[in-house]
């Protein structure tokens, strides 16, 4: 396993997605899952205090809850860093993100409180802002995050689906008022890039682009560091399942230059397409922490397996060249 940093923290750089755990995935595979990979060495889970309202016959709370559960049956204390987010839960039932509670302080604190419940802890490992809610001025969210940090109650500031200009403006906002700096950022990320003049599926999701990528490498240059996690790191599978069709902004020719060159960097390392990606996005720079969904245990160990795989410069500038 491969180990990286979420400020002082030292975690394993493959994230276990908890989405559907509690909802989709019975209690008894999610928890086989959990236990092999911490068995494997792996430290970070990432879960959401809406994961899945969108799911029929479930209210949103389903992960933590069921974390929660796992933790006190495991007794699992802080050896497992999990990160959770909030702002991103409907206000309405049968709604979507168009009630969602946003991040005035009021829902900050009380979304902050039940994800504590729920997770069964004093303080939460790390806390993202989940989506943007440009309706609450940005120094009245990150004061409210200020403030659960300063109290004990949660470890790091993250942010999620923000634009770029906006996590400068929070870096900003942070260091006028000596904040804790959002130092953690979730955002849709894989090999295969997709057209940005074309919607994505999911409306909510931001995807990495290089401007987020340069200026990470240029705060750290400056020494504020942050760390990136990259979510739907695998496209749902469809790199390696026919029934999975990519969506329509992958509709372009770099597509398939980029899986030509996939395709030759799996057979000369013997590694399965997915792995030659979760390799990619951990030897990038700025490193980037895959975060992944899994159903099955064979899944989960294809992905433990690509912590092993180390890309050669040359084979990854190919791949990132590949257009």
């Amino acid at each position: 396993m491969r180990y990286t940093t979420v400020g002082d923290r030292r975690v394993s750089a493959l994230c276990l997605g908890a989405m559907k755990f509690g909802s989709e995935t019975d209690d008894a595979t999610a928890s086989a899952l959990l236990d092999r990979f911490v068995e494997a060495g792996g430290t970070f889970v990432d879960t959401a205090d809406n994961y899945q309202f969108w799911v029929e016959g479930f209210e949103g709370h389903e992960s933590e809850t069921f974390l929660g559960r796992w933790r006190r049956e495991r007794g699992i204390t802080d050896e497992v860093f999990v990160a959770t987010k909030l702002g991103a839960m409907p206000t309405v039932p049968g709604t979507g993100l168009e009630t969602a509670e946003g991040l005035s302080a009021e829902v900050v604190a009380a979304a902050a409180e039940r994800s504590r419940e729920r997770l069964g802890v004093d303080r939460l490992d790390a806390l993202y802002a989940h989506i943007e809610d440009r309706s609450v001025p940005l120094e009245e969210t990150l004061g409210a995050f200020a403030a659960l940090v300063e109290e004990g109650s949660v470890g790091e500031v993250g942010l999620s689906n923000h634009r770029t200009w906006r996590l400068e403006r929070a870096r900003a906002v942070a260091e006028a008022h000596s904040w804790p700096r959002p130092r953690l950022l979730q955002y849709r990320y894989s090999y295969l890039q997709p057209r940005m003049d074309v919607p994505l599926t999911a409306t909510a999701h931001v995807h990495v682009t290089p401007e987020l990528l340069d200026f990470v490498r240029a705060e750290a240059a400056e020494g504020r560091e942050y760390t990136v996690v990259a979510y739907t790191s695998l496209l749902w599978g469809a790199y390696t399942r026919a029934d999975k069709e990519l969506e329509r902004a992958y509709d372009h020719p770099g597509t398939a230059a980029r899986l030509a060159v996939l395709d030759e960097v799996a057979a000369e390392t013997g590694a399965t397409r997915n792995q030659v990606v979760l390799a990619w996005l951990m030897d990038s720079d700025p490193a980037v922490v895959p975060l992944v969904g899994v159903s099955t245990t064979a899944q989960l160990d294809e992905a433990i397996e690509a912590t092993d795989l180390t890309l050669t410069k040359d084979q990854w500038q190919r791949l990132a060249d590949a257009n």
